[in-house]
């Protein structure tokens, strides 16, 4: 019986010399199902327990009388798993979307290909993983797959925290290696994208983002006191003149623009895109080595605080005399709340809380 056993299910393996216990797979129609079999010492299958994945479970769903009968009457377990798989067949039609879970070779080998790689996490279904992988710059990048168990033949789903999208080629005989591959490929290209910005990151000061990640292509430096330029870097072209926008005081940032518009021309590729705005804006950023923070950190003038959710002040009065920055969610909802102030299409007018001078702000939520 035993050798019988083995041969039609060889993926069915007793646990223990007196061959009480069996766990592993049966194949039915192609298909492998993970099962338990717990026998009483005196191998009886009256008094048999049969434990089953939910594949299992789902298939035998109003056939569980029958499953039942057959372990009171079956004469031996070759007996009992060839009915079994009788039965599961006819489920099986009834059931045509029903999928197993792969093969034991399937897990072997993504274990074997796993070992080779900087795997980070795996969870218990071996659906994610996610790989720690360095660039060529020693950067550390967090490569996250979703693999399709059910349907191998699949593309995975792959993510990471990149500036532009992730395009995988996958066909049924790509491997993890495969996909680590060309996730190194996508990196090296980014690689100068990611010289630029650290460059800039570690030489000025960023006022947003708060926390800059790997996919954030914007910064906005600090140039003085309410005064700041929000840069956006294209990441296929890092080297390119970024867009720019100035913020600030009008009577400050005017000049600035005047001087940006101007000096375009001088605008050198070989040369990094700090260094370039450097020399087209014709000042010196503070820096980390020449500047506190805390002298740009300047506190909204309604609601007294530097961050308001994620959002700091970037609203100033253009009043020489005043340059009081604001939320511009705090300075709408004031301006809002005052008889003497008006609104025309999405910009509020009225008065400066600071010095009373003419002050506009457009609609929260619509950045000027």
């Amino acid at each position: 019986m035993e050798s019988s056993l083995v041969k039609d299910n060889p993926l069915l393996l007793p646990l223990n010399k007196e061959k009480t216990v069996y766990n592993g797979f049966i194949t039915v129609q192609e298909r492998d199902f993970r099962m338990r079999i717990l026998l009483p010492p005196d191998r009886q299958l009256k008094r048999a327990r049969l434990h089953c994945c939910w594949q299992l479970k789902h298939l035998l769903r109003g056939y569980e009388h029958i499953v039942k009968q057959r372990l009171q009457q079956s004469a031996d377990l070759v007996s009992f798993i060839l009915e079994l798989k009788t039965v599961l067949e006819v489920g099986l039609k009834s059931h045509p979307k029903c999928c197993s879970i792969p093969p034991p070779q399937y897990y072997s080998q993504l274990i074997s290909e796993m070992e080779t790689l900087g795997l980070l996490f795996i969870d218990a279904e071996f659906r994610m993983l996610k790989l720690n992988v360095a660039d060529s710059s020693g950067r550390q990048h967090i490569f996250t797959i979703k693999l399709k168990p059910k349907h191998p033949a699949e593309a995975p789903d792959c993510s990471a925290d990149l500036p532009i999208h992730l395009a995988i080629t996958w066909t049924p005989q790509s491997t993890l290696d495969h996909l680590h591959s060309q996730f190194l490929l996508v990196l090296e290209s980014l690689t100068e994208f990611w010289d630029v910005l650290d460059e800039i990151d570690s030489k000025t000061w960023i006022l947003e983002p708060e926390k800059p990640s790997r996919s954030d292509t914007m910064r906005r430096i600090a140039i003085g006191n309410n005064i700041s330029i929000k840069v956006e870097v294209d990441p296929r072209h890092p080297k390119m003149l970024p867009e720019c926008c100035l913020l600030g005081p009008e009577h400050v940032v005017t000049p600035l623009r005047n001087k940006l518009n101007a000096n375009m021309h001088l605008w050198n590729l070989d040369s990094s895109v700090l260094h370039n705005l450097r020399d087209v804006l014709e000042i010196e950023f503070p820096s980390p080595a020449t500047h506190e923070k805390s002298s740009f950190n300047v506190e909204c003038g309604i609601c007294y605080s530097y961050r308001l959710e994620a959002a700091i002040p970037d609203q100033v009065c253009n009043d020489p005399r005043c340059g009081q920055p604001y939320h511009q969610a705090c300075l709408y909802e004031w301006l809002r709340a005052l008889p003497s102030s008006r609104q025309s299409f999405n910009i509020v007018f009225g008065e400066c809380p600071y010095c009373n001078k003419p002050v506009t702000v457009k609609m929260a939520g619509q950045k000027s």
